[in-house]
């Protein structure tokens, strides 16, 4: 007579390891759910619809739709400097529909960000900005905004990527930009990017179009330093030397002559007369490839080096002029806010 006992025997804990998954499954989706849940009940009451333009719409005038985010009780609110444009009637929504006017405190195209302030309002919800810079990838994040138009839609993915750069609406490079996957559409442009803290970690800012699941939003330690710019100086403080240039290759036997190892430089095409640039005797052509000690390899380069701490400084720049190593001394002064 056969015995089945042994094999009954050995394929059991097997069956009730296969049942056991399912359930282990649930817990684990139990956990996702409950944090997405958290945060959006912490940081939810906190995100506001922007709507710009008159109140009753014409047209001639048409309004737009955004998103933002309430980052202290007295009023004020982040949000995109291309969802505030050039408007002078901003209104604020929140999420029990309650409509308030609000103000411009300050704009800074070159991040994509803006500052409002909503008016004769206080003890409003709000969130807390938390740092960036600890953010690791794979990391759990949500998205709050309203998405075409919908309000209060909450969406949710990890952190795809860390330290990007993206252009932004002024040409310039915002650095430190996070990629995520969370879903975003228009309308969530402005709204917080949130960790699983309910901390903001992000401004949400730009998707690409055609690509899937390819989001950006402004790191909250840049949001931080442009908030405190703006509430200090209404601006965000640069230096300025009065040049338009573009990303160029320097040519290998230059570099050679010249004896620096710059493969590409600052190309300078334009001079602004009476400009710093003018005054040092710089001329169109010249390719910069250091300043202030720091190697210049590209446009980009030479922006995110005239920063605020760099105004009012004599600083030495190195460029090639047909092809010979110059030394100049340029006096960059602050640049003028843009309105």
């Amino acid at each position: 007579m056969l015995d089945f006992t042994s094999d009954i025997a050995d394929d059991a804990p097997s069956s009730r390891t296969a049942a056991a998954a399912p359930a282990d499954d649930r817990a684990l989706l139990d956990a996702y759910s409950n944090a997405v849940i958290d945060v959006t009940d912490r940081v939810g009451p906190a995100v506001v619809r922007v709507e710009t333009g008159p109140k009753v719409p014409n047209g001639r005038e048409r309004g737009g739709l955004g998103s933002g985010i309430v980052i202290s009780p007295d009023g004020l609110v982040l949000t995109n400097s291309h969802v505030v444009g050039s408007s002078r009637e901003i209104r604020l929504r929140d999420v029990e529909g309650h409509v308030g006017d609000a103000r411009v405190l300050g704009v800074d195209p070159d991040t994509d960000l803006a500052l409002l302030r909503a008016n004769g309002v206080r003890d409003l919800p709000y969130a807390a900005l938390g740092n960036s810079k600890s953010l690791k990838r794979g990391q759990l994040v949500i998205a709050i905004g309203n998405p075409l138009g919908f309000e209060s839609t909450v969406t949710a993915g990890v952190v795809s990527a860390l330290g990007r750069s993206i252009r932004s609406v002024s040409g310039r490079t915002i650095e430190d930009v996070i990629q995520t996957d969370a879903a975003l559409n228009p309308g969530n442009s402005g709204g917080p990017l949130v960790s699983s803290n309910a901390e903001v970690i992000g401004i949400n800012t730009a998707i690409i179009n055609g690509a899937q699941g390819i989001c950006f939003a402004v790191a909250s330690n840049t949001a931080q330093f442009v908030l405190s710019e703006i509430i200090r100086h209404g601006y965000v403080r640069r230096a300025y030397i009065g040049v338009a240039g573009q990303t160029a290759p320097v040519p290998r036997r230059h570099a050679v002559l010249a004896g620096v190892e710059n493969k590409m430089g600052a190309l300078l095409m334009q001079i602004e007369p009476d400009g710093p640039a003018a005054k040092a005797g710089l001329l169109p052509g010249d390719v910069v490839i250091r300043l202030d000690g720091v190697d210049i390899n590209g446009v980009d380069d030479l922006i995110r080096v005239l920063d605020r701490d760099r105004i009012g400084r004599r600083l030495a720049m190195d460029v090639l002029r047909l092809g010979r190593l110059r030394a100049i001394d340029i006096d960059p002064i602050e640049r003028k806010p843009q309105r």
